[in-house]
């Protein structure tokens, strides 16, 4: 089971892709976009996100902001690629609504490159893909020290000997075993 469904976000990312660059829309996305966001930006995330129904913008964005598999967000991302692909019933209303929820969780400076297309066989639902990159470094390389950082033990040790330096306490402890 958890390969299929790896494989479906791997099929769905690669898709992703394929449509935004193969795919004309209303606001055209095109592989120069993706160069932009991602060269020289380090970490990517990608997400792809669908909805259907009332909240169908709002339930596309949040599945495409959030890997369930890698258990992160695209919080703080200093670069993103939003495209948003919807039936011809789809209103620049919801489209603003995606923008607005994107923009929230990333980096406020952050360089939102936005796309949209219309695609009417997918009538009452919405695709929402998402290309996030720019993450702080150094904040995921202190998580990672603090993660990785092992436990510390206490060990009892006699206050007087501390006064010794530790290299002649080690001279004496062989001395002392030689003979």
């Amino acid at each position: 089971e958890a390969f299929r469904i790896a494989d479906e976000v791997l099929r769905q990312g690669v898709q992703g892709i394929s449509d935004l660059i193969a795919v004309p829309g209303l606001i055209n996305l095109d592989f120069a976009d993706v160069k932009a966001i991602m060269q020289g930006a380090g970490t990517a995330l990608m997400g792809v996100g669908m909805g259907r129904g009332l909240n169908r913008m709002v339930e596309a964005t949040e599945a495409a902001i959030v890997s369930p598999l890698l258990e992160t967000t695209i919080d703080g991302a200093k670069g993103v690629l939003l495209n948003i692909t919807g039936g011809s019933d789809m209103s620049l209303l919801e489209i603003n609504e995606a923008a607005d929820t994107i923009a929230k969780v990333v980096h406020p400076d952050a360089n939102i490159i936005f796309g949209a297309s219309v695609n009417d066989k997918l009538k009452d639902k919405v695709l929402v893909t998402v290309i996030a990159t720019g993450f702080d470094k150094q904040d995921t390389y202190k998580k990672s020290l603090i993660q990785s950082r092992p436990e510390l033990t206490y060990v009892d040790v006699d206050e007087d000997e501390l006064d010794i330096p530790s290299f002649l306490r080690r001279q004496a402890k062989r001395h002392f075993v030689r003979k």
